[in-house]
């Protein structure tokens, strides 16, 4: 088994679940972390007790780096990656790719271009109850799909804007509520139901002082002639566990903070729930997930560098839950409905 020396890029809080994700698994080892904050840099030195750099070119000198996982503002994804890929690291990504197409598809050519390979985190992907339920659709368990609704109506304090330089910005976060915490739940969507062919939607800001929306709403038509239901926020105190509904001709699920909670097929008894317990909402505090599911996708995403094999949740993929996000916004802004394929150059 081959062993992989793995370096991070931004401390931020998301940075120790991938951490402890790192710790747990037999042939990874976190060797260099970097930040741009020399402050942050030498914390993180005395927290975690390997090499530290405050210039990512520095860093990406490091003589054992195998893998770059970048964890810091969602705008700032491309610089790091484009740096990281001609250094001919492989590249894991926290989600968003990137907060536009534009940025995205340049992140996707310079991987392809040097060949390394490409990994966004989408870790809910690897929740044993999403994956009983998106093989069964798979399966045609739930007939032809009709609907598909996802709703992540969240709340946020103050502080989590306010103590943060980047969230909720148009450049760092890219928007808000859709770009920021609605993006998991719309890409298990998008896994499920297809592309989307397109879009009406209306987002605010409407009680947070930030750039980018806490309040949304979209109606969704997909290629496959199904509808959908999104909504964003991090204005709906006390916050609600995210949630993914299914319906087909033949039944429906529902997927709530990572567990099954309805699986109704017709003809057949109801099946008893037995939820994943490895899953978590951030529905009012953004950090009350565990790190299993990062964890599973790490090993996913070692064992296709290992052997030359597709990464589940790779650069194209990812940037669909970009694409339709950026379509959402261009719609409100637009009052209209917007088609996709949808590129901007924001």
């Amino acid at each position: 088994m081959r062993s992989f020396k793995i370096g991070i890029i931004g401390t931020g809080a998301i940075t120790g679940k991938h951490a402890d994700a790192i710790a747990e698994i037999e042939n990874a080892e976190l060797v260099a972390l970097c930040s741009s904050s020399p402050e942050r840099a030498k914390a993180a030195q005395d927290k975690f007790g390997i090499d530290t750099y405050s210039d990512v070119s520095a860093f990406l000198t490091h003589p054992e780096l195998d893998i770059v996982c970048i964890c810091t503002a969602s705008g700032h994804h491309m610089e790091a990656g484009l740096l990281a890929a001609k250094a001919g690291k492989h590249l894991l990504i926290e989600k968003p790719i990137e907060i536009n197409v534009t940025r995205a598809d340049q992140l996707i050519d310079a991987c392809e271009k040097n060949g390394v390979k490409l990994g966004v985190i989408f870790q809910n992907r690897f929740s044993e109850d999403y994956m009983k339920l998106k093989a069964a659709v798979q399966e045609g368990e739930f007939g032809k799909l009709l609907m598909g609704n996802a709703h992540v109506n969240w709340y946020r304090a103050p502080e989590y804007y306010s103590n943060s330089p980047w969230k909720g910005t148009l450049e760092g976060d890219g928007g808000g509520a859709f770009m920021n915490q609605g993006i998991h739940t719309f890409d298990l969507l998008l896994d499920i139901m297809g592309d989307v062919k397109c879009v009406f939607a209306k987002v605010k800001t409407s009680l947070h002082p930030i750039e980018g929306e806490d309040l949304g709403a979209a109606l969704v038509t997909f290629e496959n002639k199904a509808l959908g239901n999104i909504t964003a926020s991090t204005a709906l105190y006390p916050g609600l566990p995210e949630r993914l509904e299914i319906f087909g001709k033949c039944g429906s699920a529902v997927l709530e903070a990572g567990k099954l909670i309805q699986w109704s097929i017709q003809g057949e008894e109801p099946e008893p729930i037995i939820a994943d317990t490895n899953s978590g909402s951030g529905a009012a505090d953004p950090m009350a997930i565990g790190h299993a599911l990062h964890k599973a996708q790490w090993e996913h995403y070692l064992n296709a560098i290992e052997n030359n094999e597709p990464v589940l949740v790779e650069g194209n993929m990812a940037r669909k839950s970009v694409e339709l996000i950026r379509a959402i916004y261009k719609s409100s802004e637009l009052e209209k409905e917007v088609e996709l394929p949808f590129l901007d150059h924001a």
